[in-house]
């Protein structure tokens, strides 16, 4: 064979073995890739699942578990040892020696419940007939009374026609000698809707029912059948929307103009549902949004306003000519406020969420998790508070420096080096702490300022519960009835009132003034009747 040839013949094969070893190389680079792919998959998957291990472990203790955000080293309160914290541990047991026979003294603190209460006195006597001696025959006579029986006695809701009648008076000598008679007729009080027989006291009773113990107005239209008498609840509901119209808006009004001159102010919102929205479903979500005084404001006062969204236009709005501070959730909303009004954040916002990452982990890794510490953080805070709380507000501004601003320092110091995925539990903490940086640190510029949006929590716990009854509202008309009655309610409570009594009183009051000043009906005014105002002891 030729040089030329075999030369050829060893080209052609070293080609092949090239295009060979080019297909098996190309073959490796797929198989890497795959197996990057499956493992980069494997690695998502992973996370994935370790999500949805965390969102169901935390749903279940939202629904089984306590509510209860104490950590370990907090103190627990006891519901199941009641004997042995009330024994006393160090005295013996007596001996049969030792045992006396004394009357028990009946004071404590049932006495103390029914000592406002009125005392109807029942005596029990034998009929003369029996009051004969069984020895001699003679008539025995009452020698002392036995020890009164407590029972406490309970009159449900009565239902009764009040019917006004004025008289009329004229003048008999006028009637025989001149030719104009006066007739003069006994005046009588307005109303409190107009055509209407409600009353002061059914309609009173009617908003306490409802917007203090939750009842809705169709469990009151078959709470008064049970008694015997219709009353219907489209006839409630208007009564509820007129006398809030007629009668309570303009204390509301005026409530309203006193809450944006305070200095220090809390906020929150939650979902409402209003069925006859014009232009919107039925099903879209309205907000009832909430605004109320601060711990140091003289008077307490509770603002409820309605609105179809969610919009930050709706505080903007309200809040027009506040000056001051703000408290709020972690709502981006309230980020977008006038320069005049300075956010303040809520750290319980904060500690919930790093204790839903905790309560999200299986129990036993729970007491080693790095997520630990962002709960005890917190709780170390909300301890030193609770040491501030007699301190006056210079005071406080100056222990917070001194004491918590440091520990805040290290709390952030180790947010920064935590390392999580950002959509694990502990993810979503270290965020939401680093996000809202900037307005939690504001609680350290005055020390009226609070640690946290809890008395804004507190206030609108009533409509969430209420709601939880009623479940939505019918109309817009009806919603905005809500918040004004709902403000008057709260504010009356928060200032130490009776709602019944309170509502009673401004129902009779309302219609029968005029050029009154409305200050005089305020629920922190000095001219409210005693009776209007709880007892404190």
């Amino acid at each position: 064979m030729p040089v030329k040839v075999l030369i050829l013949l060893d080209f052609t094969g070293i080609l092949r073995y090239n295009s060979h070893m080019e297909n098996i190389i190309l073959e490796v680079e797929k198989y890497k890739k795959s197996v990057e792919e499956l493992t980069k998959e494997n690695v998502e998957l992973k996370a994935l699942v370790k999500y949805y291990e965390e969102q169901y472990r935390l749903s279940q203790q939202k629904k089984f578990g306590s509510s209860s955000e104490k950590t370990p080293g907090q103190t627990e309160l006891n519901f199941f040892d009641e004997a042995e914290n009330e024994s006393v541990k160090h005295i013996s047991e007596p001996t049969a020696l030792q045992i006396t026979c004394t009357r028990r003294k009946r004071e404590g603190k049932r006495d103390e419940d029914l000592s406002d209460l009125p005392v109807e006195t029942i005596t029990h006597s034998l009929p003369e007939e029996e009051r004969i001696c069984p020895e001699c025959g003679g008539v025995m006579h009452v020698m002392g009374h036995s020890e009164p029986r407590r029972e406490l006695k309970i009159i449900p809701a009565q239902v009764s026609v009040a019917e006004h009648v004025q008289e009329v008076y004229s003048c008999r000598e006028c009637d025989k000698n001149n030719v104009s008679v006066p007739v003069i007729k006994a005046p009588a009080p307005e109303p409190t809707v107009k055509g209407g027989v409600a009353s002061p006291s059914s309609v009173a009773h009617i908003m306490v029912q409802k917007y203090v113990n939750a009842m809705p107005l169709y469990r009151q239209e078959r709470e008064f059948v049970m008694n015997g008498f219709m009353l219907s609840r489209q006839t409630m509901a208007n009564w509820m929307i007129y006398t809030s119209e007629r009668w309570l808006e303009p204390l509301y009004d005026m409530m309203k103009s006193n809450l944006l001159r305070e200095q220090v102010l809390h906020a929150d919102e939650t979902v409402l549902q209003v069925l006859k929205e014009q232009g919107r479903k039925s099903r879209m979500n309205s907000y009832m949004w909430l605004y109320r005084t601060g711990g140091i404001s003289a008077h307490p006062i509770v603002i409820y306003e309605y609105q179809e969204t969610r919009s930050s236009s709706h505080p903007k709005k309200f809040l027009e000519g506040f000056k001051g501070y703000l408290h709020t959730d972690g709502y981006q909303g309230y980020h977008v406020l006038p320069q005049a009004i300075k956010v303040v954040g809520c750290w319980a916002h904060a500690r919930r969420k790093f204790d839903e990452a905790v309560k999200s982990a299986p129990p036993e890794e729970r007491s080693v998790l790095p997520s630990q510490k962002g709960p005890d953080f917190c709780s170390a805070l909300f301890r030193l508070e609770h040491e501030y709380e007699k301190l006056n507000p210079e005071e406080r501004y100056q222990a917070r420096l001194e004491r918590s601003k440091p520990l805040v320092g290290q709390f952030y110091a180790w947010v920064n080096s935590v390392g999580a995925l950002p959509k694990s539990a502990l993810g979503r903490a270290v965020h939401y702490a680093l996000e809202q940086r900037p307005y939690l640190e504001k609680v350290f510029l005055d020390g009226r300022l609070e640690l946290s949006n809890n008395r804004a929590e507190r206030s609108i716990k009533p409509f969430v519960i209420g709601r939880k009854n009623r479940l939505f509202s019918a109309t817009p008309k009806g919603a905005m009835a809500s918040s004004v009655i709902y403000s008057v309610i709260e504010t009356a409570k928060e200032n130490g009132l009776k709602p019944f009594e309170y509502l009673k009183y401004l129902f009779e009051t309302m219609p029968n003034i005029s050029g009154v000043k409305l200050d005089s009906l305020l629920p922190w005014s000095d001219s409210l009747p005693l009776y209007c105002k709880l007892e404190t002891k």
